[in-house]
């Protein structure tokens, strides 16, 4: 799952102690572990091996040029939602005939920067984008590959803000209209149809809706197939991870009380399911995942600045804020948070909650959670962080953006350093 653990009292990322990394580049800081992610990728890969495919990372989940070095080294296609997460991937050396665009907004300058690096397609919203990159083709004098992307209205067990699949989302043209537009598009004279393609959400931890949304867009794929000559399926992301007790320890078992575990769908378990109903369609197949790649391979590294007890409440408030990590505020998501240093099994729990110094009440990383027995300056870390967290940061209350470091094996190196405040107004007129 990841390569988190204690060895001599200690939590390591891999082979290095995170308290070494933490006195290195000081707090708060994310910390991710190379082997986590190329071990999560490589599996996902051999697994999808019986068919034709690329596995496009979506570089939403987490933008930093070393982990899209990484993932670009070990062959990994990229599925881009901007022309920004364009740029960092031709910077970081990946190639844009390996991209997919994605995106309901996609701009004229985005669309114009996409068609002059040759993207591998653009993932086609709305009949209005399709006239848009239409137009701005002929005006360049090529032509444009486009995916459609339909919307199976598929439900989904995950948090609504990133329920994709659904009629009532804005992602996606709906599928009982999709020929039609396909045979709008097929008159286009700058317009190549190359694909069809589908996101049904995030977070989703059972195979039905990933079976289910793909056996209702195949007899559409197989008919632009006939008629197109389509070349391929791409059937998103969205596996989810383990939030929820997901830290392991060889020595240890004090956290195991914290929450109860949440199944987790495994990639061979995911895989072996669209198997069957993929290998109908005889395309190539592309995945996007981005979650399942890095999150359970990053931590956020936050040390406690003050212990603070009201006359109902315990809080630990610790230097990292909702503007390094805004996901338990925006989602009211859970992250397991452990010490560094490892407690042992008889230590006292207290329940408190964890806060941050940011100058609002939904500036917590948890409440009421039971914690051993804390004091100032000791070091926290907060799991399974490496997707949406720092991809999602900000400078709110005026606080600069953490940094960023990378573990292989028993190496580690700053990634992202930290901003400063001369940072903060650099741009500002």
């Amino acid at each position: 799952m990841h390569s988190f653990h204690y060895r001599d009292s200690q939590l390591h990322c891999e082979d290095v102690d995170l308290a070494q990394v933490a006195q290195e580049f000081g707090t708060p800081l994310y910390v991710y572990s190379a082997g986590t992610i190329l071990d999560h990728y490589q599996r996902l890969d051999a697994a999808i091996a019986p068919l034709d495919h690329l596995i496009c990372y979506a570089v939403k989940a987490n933008s930093n040029r070393a982990i899209l070095k990484l993932l670009a080294d070990a062959g990994a296609s990229f599925d881009i939602v901007s022309g920004g997460e364009l740029f960092r991937v031709l910077a970081a050396g990946g190639d844009p005939a390996k991209c997919t665009f994605a995106g309901v907004g996609k701009s004229h300058e985005e669309i114009e920067y996409a068609l002059e690096q040759r993207v591998y397609s653009f993932n086609v919203e709305s009949e209005a984008e399709l006239d848009d990159i239409d137009q701005i083709a002929a005006s360049k004098g090529t032509r444009a590959p486009v995916a459609l992307r339909v919307n199976p209205d598929v439900d989904v067990a995950t948090h609504e803000y990133i329920s994709t699949g659904k009629s009532e989302n804005k992602f996606g043209i709906a599928l009982d209209h999709a020929a039609a537009v396909c045979e709008r598009a097929a008159k286009m004279r700058n317009i190549d149809i190359v694909g069809v393609q589908m996101h049904i959400g995030s977070q989703i931890n059972e195979t039905r809706p990933f079976v289910e949304a793909i056996k209702k867009v195949a007899p559409l794929v197989l008919e632009l197939k006939s008629k197109y000559g389509i070349k391929f399926f791409s059937v998103g992301g969205g596996v989810g991870i383990v939030y929820e007790s997901s830290f392991v320890s060889g020595s240890s078992s004090w956290w195991k009380e914290q929450a109860p575990a949440r199944h987790q769908l495994s990639i061979q378990q995911y895989v072996d399911a669209i198997l069957p109903p993929l290998r109908e369609v005889k395309l190539r197949i592309l995945l996007e995942p981005g979650r399942l790649l890095v999150g359970n391979a990053g931590v956020l590294l936050t040390r406690v600045r003050y212990l603070k007890q009201t006359g109902r409440k315990k809080f630990a408030i610790v230097d990292a804020g909702m503007n390094d990590l805004i996901r338990p505020a925006l989602y009211h998501s859970y992250h397991e948070i452990v010490p560094v240093a490892e407690p042992s099994t008889s230590t006292k729990r207290d329940e408190m909650d964890i806060v941050g110094p940011v100058c609002e009440t939904g500036d917590f990383f948890a409440r009421d959670r039971k914690m051993p027995v804390l004091r100032e300056g000791d070091l926290l870390a907060i799991m399974s962080a490496g997707a949406y967290g720092f991809v999602m940061a900000s400078n709110y209350n005026s606080r600069p953006l953490p940094v960023e470091a990378l573990v292989r094996g028993d190496k580690f190196e700053l990634i992202r350093k930290r901003q400063t405040w001369e940072d903060l107004i650099h741009d500002e007129l």
